[in-house]
């Protein structure tokens, strides 16, 4: 029976051992960020260099979070029967060869191929990241340590274009993969030498295919888990809709310069790194049910006056930017809390919720802000999916757990 999350006490991690666990993990969330998103300035030289066509080299980055999704699944369970670095470090040793490969490759096709199981083993990374917090961390302290990690996560996107873009505009887009070989190395010679296994034998669960199939289904017919797990996810289509959005919007709407966008970026950047601090801190004193309504709400409020200001053009490009800085900035408060108090239900099969919670996000996320091009791609097209996303967000918490409720949880999970 899945504890509530008010029952679970909180362990606590104090000053350089912290640290260490915070920027391990979230150097290891923060790779399946950069490997589809380092590519995407590159797009239309991949296209023209392979002979191919724009929509064919957009396919590579959907067979990435396709795979992304499925080898949460897989390896997930995986993580639960063999310990969390085992799979974590086949994962990395198939991410260098896969970047490698991409970076050889001379046929639309294999790369598409490549890139689908590019995003399968290094789902590895986002999978053991989330897993671990759970295996050492509980209550307030996990939702602090995943607060940094979602932080990475959400900043990753934004970040990640700016630096492929400098090292192709130097030299061709096949360097953006030997850099991503690079980064797999690294982190793999860090997991070997520096991270120890968080999952004791007499904690694994045994079993094959059968038990991971129990797992899932424990998981799926846990009503408060799977709300808990798709808000990350439509969190995420908030930052994706952004992401997808803004180059229309921006670029070629208010005409703005590839520094100028780059810098827009940045900024935009600084206020998830801003928030995710704040409720880093304020997560020790204040609930993370509270955290995730105030956060889901304000964003909520925010994104309402985005679209006003899309459909007026109230303000200009300075307005726009003004409350489309606030939406994003309340997102820190929304996918950590949510994780947290879903990972707290089902700690005896860690990796597979933090399985079904990243493959969740890669499905949300990848559904709903392909949304904005289909609308027109312009600021009123962003605002209205990123809107559409914080509701949806909303009405699962308040229809699927009592968090809205009065006295709901105790509030002090």
């Amino acid at each position: 029976m899945a504890a509530m999350p008010d029952q679970l006490p909180s362990s606590r991690a104090h000053g350089r051992s912290a640290a260490k666990w915070v920027l391990m993990l979230g150097a290891l969330a923060a790779l399946p960020a950069f490997t589809v998103d380092m590519y995407l300035p590159s797009l239309p030289d991949v296209a023209r260099e392979l002979g191919s066509t724009d929509t064919l080299a957009q396919l590579t980055i959907s067979a990435m979070l396709v795979g992304g999704g499925v080898g949460q699944l897989v390896i997930g369970p995986l993580s639960d029967r063999f310990g969390r670095r085992t799979p974590l470090l086949w994962g990395l040793v198939l991410q260098v060869v896969t970047s490698i490969l991409c970076a050889v490759a001379t046929d639309m096709g294999v790369l598409i191929a490549l890139r689908l199981l590019q995003g399968f083993c290094n789902a590895a990374c986002g999978v053991a990241a989330v897993a671990v917090v759970r295996d050492r961390f509980v209550g307030a302290e996990a939702a602090r340590i995943l607060s940094r990690l979602m932080l990475v996560i959400g900043v990753a996107p934004m970040l990640a274009p700016t630096l492929g873009s400098a090292i192709a505009a130097h030299t061709s887009w096949r360097w953006i993969f030997a850099v991503l070989a690079l980064l797999g190395v690294v982190l793999g010679l860090v997991v070997l030498l520096v991270m120890p296994e968080t999952l004791p034998p007499a904690r694994r669960r045994p079993g094959g295919a059968r038990s991971a199939l129990t797992g899932y289904g424990t998981l799926l017919r846990d009503r408060q888990f799977m709300a808990l797990a798709v808000i990350p996810g439509l969190g995420m289509a908030v930052l994706m809709s952004y992401v997808v959005g803004s180059p229309f919007v921006f670029q070629e709407h208010f005409g703005l310069g590839k520094g100028q966008f780059a810098l827009l970026f940045a900024v935009n950047g600084l206020g998830l790194v801003v928030s995710a601090q704040i409720n880093a801190a304020l997560v020790r004193r204040v609930a993370p049910v509270r955290l995730l309504r105030a956060g889901l709400v304000l964003q909520a409020l925010c994104a309402v006056l985005l679209l006003v200001v899309a459909v007026t053009e109230a303000g200009g490009l300075l307005g726009l930017l003004v409350v489309l800085w606030c939406v994003l900035a309340f997102q820190g408060l929304i996918p950590a809390n949510a994780s947290a108090l879903a990972m707290s239900r089902h700690g005896e099969i860690a990796g597979s919720a933090a399985a079904v919670i990243g493959a969740v996000q890669s499905g949300v996320s990848g559904l709903v802000s392909p949304l904005v091009g289909l609308l027109g791609g312009g600021a009123v097209a962003m605002s209205v999916v990123m809107l559409a996303a914080v509701l949806g967000a909303i009405v699962v918490l308040a229809a699927a757990t009592p968090a809205f409720r009065k006295g709901g949880w105790h509030l002090a999970a």
